[in-house]
């Protein structure tokens, strides 16, 4: 009686383990986009400090991040039926957030190289960057080719796509990588650079808030076409889906121009409150 006993328990919790394996395998086999679903919220990295994409201003007295990034987000969010939460940080960390599961997706001037694609899952893209070269006005006639920089300095912003096209471009220059485009321009306006590169949207955006500064006239190569897409984790078929049919619905009706330049407008007018 006592061995058919044991049999019993032992039987019961035989098919107990099966049923826990079973249910975690079920939980850790659910597509990111059920898990955001679950929990109706939306969680997306940024860098707030990439005007007109994503910068920080006051909207009804309060501190808000806004942008074109922001609106695709939103976007993205309303066709999922969440809610969207922005969860801000440096740019070398966005992509990291997505990995460690801190965050569902990273929306945030995002280029899909290569190398990224081995780690991460790139949606459609939705916006092409091209990068420039900004200088002090002042220098702007000198400033007529890549090897006009040997031996000065140039800034980029740290774990950035201008970062490795700026070592590509001038092999002959000193590269300084900063946490964000902001440090960049002060550096350059205080002379310890004498260049800084950045995406050509972001770029006219402070030649527009700054005199002394200009674009060079000057053309930087790259080995791919630079193009900005949304950074999902890897294996996310359905998040993926999902997220570009919104980018394109959103590119052909024209909108994502429409995003970018409401927002750089807004992000001059920022600069005046």
């Amino acid at each position: 009686m006592i061995m058919s006993f044991k049999k019993i328990t032992f039987g019961m919790l035989a098919v107990a383990s099966v049923f826990a394996l079973t249910a975690c395998g079920s939980s850790q086999s659910k597509d990111s986009l059920e898990k955001i679903k679950d929990k109706g919220t939306l969680t997306v990295a940024m860098n707030p400090e990439f005007a007109p994409f994503e910068f920080k201003t006051l909207v009804n007295g309060k501190d808000t991040v806004v942008g074109a990034d922001v609106e695709i987000a939103k976007a993205i969010g309303e066709e999922l039926g969440v809610k969207v939460k922005f969860s801000t940080m440096s740019f070398n960390n966005v992509l990291a957030s997505v990995k460690s599961g801190k965050a569902d997706i990273a929306i945030s001037g995002i280029s899909a190289t290569e190398e990224r694609q081995k780690v991460y899952d790139f949606s459609e893209t939705y916006y092409e960057s091209k990068s420039v070269l900004i200088v002090q006005k002042s220098q702007l006639a000198s400033a007529t080719s890549t090897d006009s920089f040997a031996d000065k300095s140039i800034a980029t912003q740290k774990g950035s796509i201008q970062e490795t096209i700026a070592k590509a471009n001038f092999s002959s220059a000193h590269m300084v990588s900063l946490t964000q485009p902001g440090e960049a321009i002060n550096e350059l306006k205080s002379g310890q650079v004498q260049g800084v590169v950045l995406e050509e949207a972001i770029a006219k955006g402070y030649v527009a808030k700054n005199d002394d500064l200009a674009i060079a006239d000057l053309t930087l190569k790259s080995e791919s076409t630079d193009a900005y897409a949304v950074a999902i984790p890897k294996g996310s078929d359905k998040l993926k889906a999902t997220v570009d049919k919104v980018i394109t619905q959103l590119k052909k009706e024209g909108k994502i121009d429409n995003f970018v330049q409401t927002a750089y407008e807004q992000s001059l007018d920022s600069d005046k409150d």
